[in-house]
């Protein structure tokens, strides 16, 4: 945590790929392209377009819509957080991650904006357990345009991992 040089060791060595991602979203029930923004070892960014091989489907001003995406991230490559930026009015935001129950996960937030540092989340995660899978949904209603939303984790069930060796310690 906190050790970019570390980080671009591994990536360089393992680069995170698109294909591996897997990345899927949907607009009503329609089958969203996207574009990457970012695309570097260890990190990317897309942008989801409100189209695909059919024709385009605008979301026009007092419209709302619910934009629903998913991607995979081997164990080998898992960052202990993901974030979301607000770059559109949106009405709320709502954030789901699952793991593996027997890891015993936590997780918690921040939000950075263009004018403050990170701070906490205004409201926790909610956590519910699901046979095997541990969910955690945090939302918020109406996000400031330009805030940065940031949700981090660990697993206390097991060690970390060290990204120079490949081992656990």
């Amino acid at each position: 945590m906190g050790e970019p040089e570390r980080s671009n060791i591994h990536y360089r060595a393992h680069p995170l790929t698109w294909d591996e991602l897997d990345l899927t979203a949907t607009c009503r029930g329609e089958t969203m392209r996207w574009q990457a923004k970012h695309d570097r070892d260890a990190f990317k960014e897309v942008w989801l377009l409100f189209d695909n091989e059919r024709g385009r489907f605008p979301l026009y001003p007092g419209e709302s819509v619910w934009i629903e995406y998913a991607y995979t991230v081997g164990d080998d490559k898992w960052g202990n957080w993901f974030q979301r930026a607000v770059r559109l009015p949106t009405e709320q935001l709502e954030v789901q991650l699952a793991f593996p129950a027997h890891l015993d996960p936590v997780v918690w937030g921040t939000e950075t904006s263009m004018t403050a540092g990170a701070s906490p989340l205004r409201t926790p995660p909610i956590r519910s357990d699901a046979g095997e899978l541990r969910q955690f949904t945090w939302i918020t209603a109406t996000p400031a345009l330009h805030a940065r939303y940031r949700l981090e984790w660990r697993f206390r069930a097991r060690p970390e991992q060290d990204m120079n060796q490949g081992e656990f310690r």
